[in-house]
């Protein structure tokens, strides 16, 4: 009875597991928190900082603190407005809705909107997705609506010990997760053109339009994001204006343009090599589709004098050629085979056959 009662306690204490765990959160003093580190100065190691911190151990005078926000919490805006290293213009990057990949400075903050692709929990997904930033000198805040694949592969760095010496390199391991991400995509959807290929210059031909429509998608879609992305770096990398910028913020563009400079000449690659594809499969769809045509337009040609003949012969009115010969049904059948090699033999001496 004992062990029975034991085992309801339990079996209560494991369904109110998440109940008190999205209670601590409601009432963490950081809305939105989904992780926060603190970097030493000297050797650049992450430590993890609980969702109890308060706000002013947030702002240090050694090494940087990097937060992670989610926007889905209502009382991020407000919260934000507690960080005077913050201008308005970042903090508006920050809770914003807008979908388009945005790199700016205001009074020594680098903001911006980046790409990412959203991490499903149960199944692999590549749609894009959207991570915000704003990083001061000691603090770098980013935001995002969806969980996101890559912003949660630099925190897996970060806890495996990679050493990240400023703000903007946090930035920067983002993008390089990024790219890792759209490296992977770039052999996927190389090889899912290389099976439509296949399929495509087989001696039949197939429909693999359906097929090929979510890959040239995808890698329009991609392509879009690291023209803007490369563009947005080429500025940083020759800038020459006098509002100050981060630590590291020219040499952190100029590396990521080379990066992802790389990755948009293959995509651009991709793209090219998809359309010229979905040319091919048009062209052998309308080549197929007149064949079959051609073929049809023959068959009317030679089915059209035998039809005339079995109507002229089956109008039943007096007077008609054969009516009173025993072999009369005879020869209206020779008579429609003469119309038919007569069709032939017209459509010879044209040259349409």
């Amino acid at each position: 009875m004992e062990d029975r009662h034991s085992r309801v306690l339990s079996g209560k204490t494991r369904l109110a597991a998440p109940v008190r765990s999205a209670w601590s959160l409601l009432n963490t003093e950081i809305p939105g928190f989904v992780w926060a580190y603190r970097f030493d100065a000297a050797t650049g190691t992450g430590r993890p900082l609980p969702p109890t911190t308060p706000r002013e151990d947030l702002i240090v005078d050694e090494g940087f603190v990097w937060l992670h926000l989610a926007l889905s919490d209502a009382r991020v805006p407000k919260f934000l407005e507690g960080f005077p290293d913050l201008p308005e213009a970042a903090r508006a990057t920050l809770t914003d809705r807008d979908n388009h990949v945005v790199l700016a400075s205001d009074d020594g903050v680098l903001h911006g909107v980046f790409t990412d692709i959203e991490r499903a929990f149960d199944y692999e997904t590549n749609d894009i997705g959207w991570f915000r930033f704003a990083a001061s000198e000691r603090l770098i805040v980013t935001a995002r609506l969806h969980p996101l694949r890559c912003v949660e592969a630099a925190r897996l760095a970060v806890d495996r010990g990679l050493a990240i010496h400023g703000t903007v390199g946090v930035f920067a391991a983002v993008v390089t997760e990024f790219e890792k991400v759209v490296d992977a995509l770039i052999v996927e959807m190389g090889d899912e053109l290389d099976r439509i290929e296949d399929y495509v210059f087989e001696t039949a031909p197939r429909d693999e339009r359906r097929r090929l429509g979510p890959v040239r998608r995808t890698i329009v879609r991609l392509n879009r994001q690291l023209r803007a992305s490369v563009a947005l770096f080429r500025r940083y990398q020759r800038w020459d204006e006098p509002d100050p910028l981060p630590t590291g913020t020219v040499e952190m563009a100029e590396t990521m343009a080379d990066l992802l400079g790389s990755a948009l000449q293959e995509m651009q690659g991709l793209q090219d090599r998809a359309r010229l594809l979905h040319e091919e499969i048009d062209s052998k769809i309308s080549s197929e589709t007149n064949r079959h045509l051609y073929i049809l337009s023959i068959m009317t040609a030679f089915l059209l004098p035998p039809t005339l003949v079995t109507g002229f012969f089956g109008m039943n009115t007096g007077g008609l050629p054969f009516a009173g010969e025993h072999f009369g049904t005879v020869f209206a059948f020779l008579l429609g085979g003469m119309s038919v090699w007569g069709a032939w033999w017209f459509l010879k001496r044209v040259g349409i056959l």
